[in-house]
């Protein structure tokens, strides 16, 4: 990768603070520059110049999708599945729907991006690491310990979109150094990863003082070095052509056997557990659950983005989440959060049945009664009630005319404005408290979670129902569903191991990766094999109902496609020349 210009000047902030508060944590507003040589003594602007890795590490709820006339993207994974679309029309004639229809030249760009912003940061981690020595002896220990994972951290996102890549641990700038560095192979990128994270828990403690939340741990190291061995068991990474894509033979059951050693170093902290929910009503549970979501660095919790408290969407690192997926009756435009008809099929009946199973307890013409308590924690359907509002999602025949709800309705008069493509808004993650207005600058607080407890007692499940072990992969996965009162399986197959995934899991970050690791993309991303669907229903004069089904982004309407390229980006051709790289396969210079 080629820094034009990078001299290693780094921006000060106007106050060097630490990470005591998220507000400041963020806040990169630059008054001058200095030499790098005056940053290390100094624990404060050492401080500051670690924050980049934090902000980059993930845009966590931070989410801007474009329209035609703007070049950049969002990074939201869960719009990619089959579990959400989007609102706006416009949004699909930009960069997020040129990707989404596999657009090479947009994957391009945005791999482009990705390529430039992680090597950015690595080469950051890399000055300050061939500078430890100089480091102000009161925060040494611990920043090196944030370096080791944040290199860490980054390599296995480029692991996850790239393949194996050029593996540096020093700094680099193609203006002064004349050297080639090659693609590493999927062993030596999964190696030198859980290397780094095991060299990071050597410094860093189990658990962080108050001015210190928000920053990595011992657990959250061994955390990092479990997900990497579970994402190389991947079925998509075995026996692969080339050694950067995967491995030449099966090693997933090596895989599977060393994550499942680091979950045991997690879970032996003691310090991370699932948060009881005390209530046996379902408005009870509903609410409980629902604020697992909203409490910042919980005991459930294990890494997560830090959102700043205040919401200051223009200075600080707030988001506005809440706004986004507003319906119109509370004030939103946007519609940005639309969960499919595909996915609210996954929660099934309350007693544990699946939809239709064997025709009881499900009425067709009450879909949503007698659910899985978590799908009314998670979406917003026709009838249900948000912030002292019946959700009205459905049409009224009038004077025989099909008249749309107040939130199928657009608000205001923005040409721009958006209603749910689908049925349904989604609760998850959602403040019902958080006020939505028209003051721009004001966002959402809520932190982003991108690891919490139920997610690795679901990858230890799987884990143990892949080596046999199904009786203890059912007692992990009832676990998880007696916190939420549903009723215990009594036996397990691969559908409902991975339908509790999804539903437990919705939504999350995690469910964009499980089906490139599951090697099911193209079935589950491509319209033609599964088309998204919403809910129409239509309030007849005499009170009856019709229940239809329509494609929303399939077939008929707006196409998705996901092509085996895809499992990787294609990496920057500057570097597949300079470097003297194989690009990823499929892939051709736009």
């Amino acid at each position: 990768m080629k820094f034009k210009g990078y001299k290693f000047i780094l921006p000060l902030a106007v106050a060097a603070v630490g990470l005591s508060s998220c507000d400041s944590m963020f806040r990169e507003e630059p008054f001058d520059k200095l030499p790098a040589t005056v940053i290390w003594g100094d624990e404060h602007l050492v401080d500051e110049y670690v924050l980049p890795w934090y902000r980059n590490m993930d845009p966590g709820f931070y989410t801007f999708v474009t329209t035609i006339m703007k070049g950049l993207g969002s990074e939201y994974e869960a719009w990619y599945t089959d579990q959400m679309t989007v609102g706006k029309t416009e949004w699909y004639q930009g960069d997020y729907g040129n990707i989404l229809k596999s657009m090479q030249q947009d994957i391009t760009t945005r791999g482009r991006t990705e390529w430039f912003k992680f090597y950015t940061q690595i080469n950051s981690i890399n000055t300050l690491l061939m500078n430890e020595d100089k480091l102000a002896p009161s925060v040494r220990d611990r920043v090196v310990g944030e370096a080791h994972f944040f290199r860490a951290w980054y390599y296995y996102q480029m692991l996850r979109k790239f393949g194996g890549t050029m593996i540096m641990t020093r700094t680099y700038d193609p203006l002064v150094d004349n050297v080639r560095f090659p693609r590493a192979t999927y062993e030596e990128m999964v190696k030198f990863i859980c290397d780094e994270a095991e060299e990071a828990s050597r410094h860093l403690p189990e658990s962080n003082t108050d001015a210190n939340i928000g920053r990595p741990t011992k657990g959250v190291c061994y955390m990092l070095r479990a997900k990497t061995y579970f994402w190389a068991a991947g079925e998509h990474f075995q026996n692969a052509e080339k050694g950067w894509l995967g491995f030449p033979d099966d090693r997933s059951g090596e895989m599977l056997d060393l994550a499942a050693a680091e979950y045991d170093r997690v879970i032996a902290t003691g310090q991370y557990d699932l948060i009881p929910i005390l209530g046996s009503t379902r408005d009870e549970v509903v609410a409980e659950y629902r604020n697992i979501f909203l409490t910042k660095n919980s005991r459930e919790s294990i890494w997560e983005v830090q959102h700043a408290d205040d919401g200051d969407f223009s200075y600080a690192n707030g988001h506005k989440l809440d706004r986004d997926a507003a319906a119109p009756s509370f004030g939103g435009t946007t519609a940005a959060y639309n969960p499919t008809q595909n996915h609210v099929d996954e929660y099934r009946m309350a007693n544990g049945k699946r939809i239709n199973e064997d025709g009881s307890g499900y009425d067709r013409a009450n879909p949503y009664e007698g659910r899985d308590w978590r799908f009314y924690a998670n979406i917003l359907y026709d009838g249900a009630q948000w912030k002292g509002h019946t959700m009205d999602i459905h049409y009224t025949v009038v004077n025989g005319k099909e008249v749309a709800g107040e939130d199928l309705t657009k608000y205001g008069t923005s040409e721009t404005a958006a209603v749910s493509r689908t049925g349904y808004y989604m609760a998850k993650f959602l403040n019902e408290r958080q006020t939505i207005d028209t003051d721009e600058t004001y966002g959402s607080s809520q932190n982003c979670i991108l690891w919490r407890y139920a997610e690795l007692l679901l990858d230890y499940a799987e884990i143990d129902f892949k080596k046999g072990r199904v009786g203890e992969a059912l007692n992990k996965v009832n676990r998880i569903r007696r916190r939420v009162k549903m009723p215990d399986l009594q036996t397990l197959t691969w559908d409902d191991l991975m339908n509790e995934r999804r539903v437990e899991l919705a939504f999350e970050k995690s469910t964009y990766w499980d089906l490139l690791r599951w090697n099911v993309a193209e079935k589950y991303m491509t319209g033609t094999t599964n088309p998204l669907y919403g809910v129409k229903i239509v309030v007849k004069a005499d009170g009856s109902k019709t229940i239809t089904n329509p494609v929303v982004n399939g077939r008929n309407t707006v196409m998705r496609y996901f092509r085996s390229m895809q499992y990787y980006m294609p990496i920057d051709w500057d570097d597949v020349r300079y470097h003297g790289l194989e690009q990823n396969p499929g892939w051709i210079e736009m």
